[in-house]
């Protein structure tokens, strides 16, 4: 009786110690850890920290579970509720923004429309682009119920307010110096080592679900034989940017992939400030040689889509297909275009001269999103077919080099071009003047007339009219060359759960996210 007795007790005792530890409930593990390696985690890229309002420090805030934003995207790119319930606009410039009840931080303050507006107030002091994007002239707090009245009307102001920078974090909790902030999302920061690793912790006040995970680190593994060696060896239980060349290594039941087509763009912005980018012909030869399809197909083995226009083919009303400028590979035109303008070979070295200047492009990249570096190797081989000489400079200290603008002719990036499922991202960003994302100072007042137009149209047959027209004009300028559209990938051992790739590139890490 007295043993019955002791094991009643003990019992009892556990049970009160599982209550007073605050565990969430059974479906969270104490030792379920995961760890992801992550290409893009790093300074390089512009994600040092999670703190929405630097840069593009957003992408690691919302991607990695820390921040949400008012509205949520589908994976064909529709605006749906998040964390706002509803909203409505008065046809101009009013909006008025119900948030859904009972959200809190993790730092265990209320998400109301107070703290919404001092997020925002804040962003709008400091962030680069959100002040022009969104064109917030003033904001009214209510309870749960934010009022927004725009300088001018903004038709695509939800669309924005769903971009990473727009992640609802808490003021009065985040430490903006250090870039660790308190948000909304599945899990917490405990340690934050840019360039290296982010530890994260389940939040427990989250409010859509339980964290599955008592620890997640993302840590930051650039170079893609590392990544794969990370994966095979267990030191990584999931990969997000791994190289093209290894995937073989994990098509087997030990691993598994989860791919989508999303509109991440890789593309060459033409620098209009280089002598040598000044000549038209130049630029439409580049267009003419860059081999697109050839490029997807040998050297990303058939992962993604060659690019037509700014936006992938059959993309909502504005898709690439719909372009009418794009100039398809073909190396005798390329040839035809040279010649017709004095670039030719004299000396018979195969690369071509003018007025004694060798035909010569420098071409800056960067190597943490393994296709660029994969890109240049294709366009140094098919330019040079039509005589002219490729110098790459692959770096992942490009910003250097994008200041000094005499450094560089040609500069190939990444950018998911339409990340809130609306065409104005792309050519507010990139294709006025002045802009700091504008990297080759591309400066038509045709196309920043369009783009000043698509700014205040609400009617969206009109709107995707406009993008249409604006990617036949910087094409007929040749002022860019869209190459591809990444086929996103995500690899994990087959023992993890919901890991999964969506268009938009944002939601990586959710509650759902567990290991088995």
């Amino acid at each position: 009786m007295k043993k019955k007795i002791t094991l009643v007790v003990a019992i009892m005792m556990i049970a009160v110690m599982v209550v007073g530890c605050g565990c969430q409930n059974s479906s969270t593990n104490a030792n379920k850890e995961m760890t992801i390696g992550d290409t893009t985690f790093n300074a390089e890229n512009w994600e040092e920290t999670v703190n929405p309002h630097n840069t593009y420090n957003g992408w690691a805030c919302i991607r990695y579970g820390v921040g949400e934003t008012l509205v949520h995207y589908t994976d064909d790119m529709k605006l749906e509720p998040w964390l706002a319930d509803k909203w409505e606009n008065d046809g101009a410039n009013k909006w008025t923004i119900t948030l859904h009840n009972g959200i809190k931080f993790s730092s265990g303050r209320d998400m109301d429309a107070n703290a919404v507006k001092e997020c925002f107030e804040h962003l709008l002091a400091t962030h680069d682009r959100a002040p022009s994007d969104t064109k917030i002239a003033s904001m009214e707090a209510n309870g749960n119920v934010l009022t927004i009245t725009t300088s001018e009307p903004n038709p695509a102001l939800m669309n924005y307010l769903g971009d990473p920078y727009a992640c609802i974090i808490d003021m009065a909790a985040s430490n903006m110096e250090t870039g660790v902030v308190a948000g909304t999302g599945p899990y917490v920061v405990q340690e934050m080592v840019t360039d290296d690793h982010l530890t994260l912790a389940p939040n427990k006040t989250y409010w859509n679900g339980t964290p599955k995970l008592s620890k997640l680190t993302i840590k930051t593994i650039s170079d893609g034989d590392t990544l794969s060696a990370a994966l095979q060896s267990g030191d990584i239980d999931a990969a997000y940017g791994m190289a093209y060349e290894s995937y073989p290594n994990f098509e087997n039941s030990k691993y598994q992939f989860s791919s989508i087509q999303t509109s991440r763009a890789f593309f060459a912005s033409m620098n209009m400030t280089s002598p040598v980018i000044q000549d038209k012909a130049v630029r439409e030869a580049v267009a003419y040689g860059i081999n697109k399809e050839g490029f997807v197909k040998t050297l990303l083995s058939g992962h993604g889509v060659a690019g037509n226009g700014a936006f992938p083919d059959g993309f909502s009303d504005f898709g690439g297909d719909k372009v009418t400028t794009a100039k398809k590979y073909d190396a005798n035109k390329a040839k035809q275009t040279l010649e017709a303008a004095g670039w030719v070979d004299s000396d018979g070295d195969g690369i071509r001269e003018k007025n004694g200047q060798k035909l010569v492009i420098r071409w800056l990249t960067y190597p943490s999103r393994q296709e660029l570096p994969l890109l240049a190797e294709s366009v140094q081989a098919s330019l040079k077919d039509i005589g002219i000489e490729v110098e790459v400079n692959n770096t992942a200290n490009r910003r250097q080099f994008l200041k000094d603008m005499g450094s560089w002719d040609i500069y190939a990036s990444a950018l998911v071009t339409a990340p809130s499922g609306d065409p104005q991202y792309f050519f507010t960003t990139s294709c006025v003047p002045g802009n700091d994302y504008n990297f080759g100072a591309y400066d038509n007042p045709e196309v920043t007339k369009m783009v000043e137009d698509l700014s205040k149209e609400f009617d969206s047959s009109k709107r995707a009219k406009l993008a249409v027209d604006l990617q036949n004009k910087i094409l007929e300028d040749d002022a860019y060359v869209f190459c591809s559209f990444l086929q996103m990938n995500m690899i994990s051992k087959s023992n993890v759960k919901n890991y999964t790739a969506h268009a938009c590139d944002y939601y990586e890490v959710t509650a759902d996210l567990d290991i088995e």
